[in-house]
């Protein structure tokens, strides 16, 4: 197994009620133990069942939203997931006429240019969240678990990259490639191999955005995205995992 990042001091709180209130929220997002509408319960009701304080809870919320898990609108609530693009209904017209490698040609022309923009961008902040996501998704037990936090990771390398034209293309994609369908292929192209060398792709983009070196972000981004090409491809053709 390959040495995984050492998580940043800042993502680590040394609060233990606060890494609790943190755990059991996750858990209800991860969980997906939410109404249909992914509604999260209000900051008082959340205190209230966890036997918690508001501050904590609102804690939890904020780390929660950078980990790309949540998002809020005022006056509307907390919900799970991303908040809506205008993306998703083009997406929902393409989506039958797109093949899963066309998607990953596509993510191979824009995900490592997001790579590169956000080595050049990133706070200290902004990479301590990318190592928590990289050791979140090493960690996942399930699939759709590991599922979750990479997307996670990948979402977050493209909101930290600025680039407000390039993010809605690549939400497209995401959007495209998060049908059910196109999920199964995925898991099946997952096994424990694939998922080690994945970690530590993973682990090599951050540390490339982490020194600031867009061209080695880039690369890396794109190493790890032609592994994802050539065993999405060969899992569809019915090859040995």
């Amino acid at each position: 197994m390959h040495q995984m990042l050492k998580p940043a001091s800042t993502c680590t709180d040394p609060d233990p009620e606060n890494l609790r209130v943190l755990g059991a929220i996750r858990q209800i997002v991860v969980d997906n133990l939410l109404p249909a509408d992914g509604r999260l319960p209000t900051e008082r009701q959340l205190a209230a069942e966890l036997g918690a304080g508001r501050r904590a809870v609102r804690r939890a919320l904020t780390q929660l939203e950078s980990e790309g898990l949540i998002w809020r609108k005022q006056g509307k609530g907390t919900f799970a997931g991303q908040p809506p693009d205008p993306t998703e209904a083009l997406a929902a017209e393409i989506v039958a006429e797109v093949d899963p490698l066309s998607a990953m040609e596509a993510r191979l022309c824009i995900e490592p240019a997001l790579a590169e923009l956000c080595a050049q961008r990133a706070t200290a902040e902004d990479v301590a969240r990318l190592r928590q996501l990289v050791e979140r998704t090493h960690e996942a037990q399930e699939a759709d678990s590991a599922e979750l936090w990479d997307g996670a990771l990948h979402r977050a390398i493209a909101r930290i990259a600025g680039n407000r034209l390039m993010l809605t293309a690549f939400t497209l994609i995401d959007e495209v490639r998060m049908g059910e369908d196109w999920q199964m292929k995925r898991h099946r192209a997952r096994t424990d191999a694939r998922r080690e060398l994945y970690d530590t792709q993973h682990a090599r983009i951050v540390d490339a955005i982490d020194a600031r070196d867009g061209a080695a972000a880039a690369q890396a981004m794109r190493d790890h995205l032609t592994a994802l090409f050539n065993n999405l491809r060969e899992s569809m053709s019915g090859g040995a995992g």
